[in-house]
């Protein structure tokens, strides 16, 4: 069962929140961009109305009345020339990082998503778990493995150090960058607001003409169609342009508020790069050292209780085959009865055998006996006689 994926970032989380396109603003709407006071609403009205009725006193054919509608069409100019001239500048800000991206360095926007995409790169690469088998391989080459790992790792720190360095200097240079933007901006909302006044004392003007053109179509429809031709068509234009001005004003306002968020998310982004990114690294190149040499220690043991399991059972098969043995054997008879029944046999047969040769002996040995005393008998008689005749020498011859 797939289980569905939750997008809600967890509490503390660091959320990078994206930009919004920045939105269009209407003529209508920057109408009232800037809201003007209503002491200064008041003024202008008053001095509308005193350009009209000026205006209303001056033969259509006088020079003044040419000049006052000069006055007309160059109504808000610097404004809108200021207005401009710092559009002009918002526009060379992404040529310039268009420019910079071919040439040397680019916008530090553009630098600092460089070395975001570099660190990337860069911790990818040194990510112990995309390591080729991982570390756990077998024992013999675990141990040339980890040291090429952190070899490589130790050969990338110079390498991350200046990425560092770069998102540092790419930080600071956000931070000056919306400095700048802070600065660009009051001046925008200050030529903004003298816009806002023009566009007021334009609007004010356009009302006030056509309350005096309609009341003059009655009494005097030639000077009505020469202020409504030549006077209220400038004013008009002036109006439209103004507002038009206002409105690009308020945009460019918009995207420089833009390019400031985009700044501080960059600087979200760097500062969680140099910190927790590069920790984390850091952190997962000690687990997996101290991990691999767990896993060494391990494998040792697991070895070694292997060896130590084989030596328990095959002891306990010798134990269990000899008790066994032991038993069995103590169950049977350590002679066997044929053996003994052999041995008694001789035994017999030798006594038998002793007993028929000491019969056979002692008549032997009483013929032997009666031959010996029969002898004796016989030798006896020459003793005596030998006896008889050593003694009879004796006496005969003493001298």
């Amino acid at each position: 069962m797939t289980e569905s994926l939750s997008l809600t970032p967890p509490a503390g989380a660091l959320v990078l929140t994206p930009p919004s396109a920045v939105a269009v603003v209407t003529t209508e709407q920057a109408t009232n961009v800037v809201p003007l006071e209503d002491a200064a609403t008041l003024k202008i009205k008053q001095e509308a109305a005193d350009f009209v009725s000026s205006l209303m006193t001056i033969d259509t054919k006088d020079p003044v009345f040419s000049r006052k509608i000069d006055d007309i069409a160059k109504l808000g100019n610097a404004e809108i020339v200021a207005s401009s001239q710092m559009s002009n500048r918002m526009l060379e800000r992404p040529s310039q990082a268009l420019a910079g991206s071919k040439g040397k360095g680019g916008d530090v926007q553009a630098q600092v998503a460089d070395g975001l995409a570099k660190l990337r790169f860069t911790v990818e690469d040194l990510d112990p778990s995309k390591m080729k088998g991982g570390f756990f391989g077998d024992l013999f080459g675990v141990k040339n493995q980890l040291r090429n790992y952190f070899a490589r790792y130790q050969s990338s720190q110079s390498h991350l150090n200046a990425i560092l360095k770069s998102l540092d200097k790419g930080a600071d240079g956000l931070l000056k960058d919306n400095a700048d933007i802070e600065g660009e901006k009051t001046r925008l909302w200050e030529t903004m607001g003298k816009l806002q006044q023009k566009v007021a004392l334009v609007s004010a003007l356009d009302a006030e003409l056509d309350t005096r053109i309609e009341s003059l179509r009655l009494t005097d429809p030639e000077r009505a169609k020469v202020l409504s031709s030549d006077v209220l068509f400038e004013v008009r234009r002036k109006h439209q342009d103004l507002l038009t001005q206002q409105s690009v004003a308020a945009q460019g306002y918009m995207a420089l508020d833009l390019v400031r968020n985009n700044n501080k998310e960059l600087l979200k982004g760097v500062d969680r790069a140099s910190t927790t990114t590069v920790a984390a690294l850091r952190t997962a190149v000690i687990v997996a050292q101290a991990l691999t040499s767990q896993k060494m220690v391990l494998d040792q043991i697991t070895a070694l209780n292997s060896t130590t399991e084989s030596m328990i059972l095959s002891t306990s098969v010798m134990l269990k085959d000899q008790t066994a043995q032991i038993h069995q054997q103590a169950a049977s008879s350590t002679i066997s009865i044929e053996t003994l029944q052999t041995a008694f046999q001789n035994i017999y047969d030798t006594i038998d055998a002793v007993d028929t040769y000491k019969l056979q002996a002692v008549e032997s040995m009483q013929i032997t006996v009666d031959a010996l005393q029969e002898q004796i008998g016989k030798a006896g008689t020459y003793l005596e006689r030998t006896r008889a005749n050593e003694g009879q020498k004796s006496i005969g011859g003493l001298s």
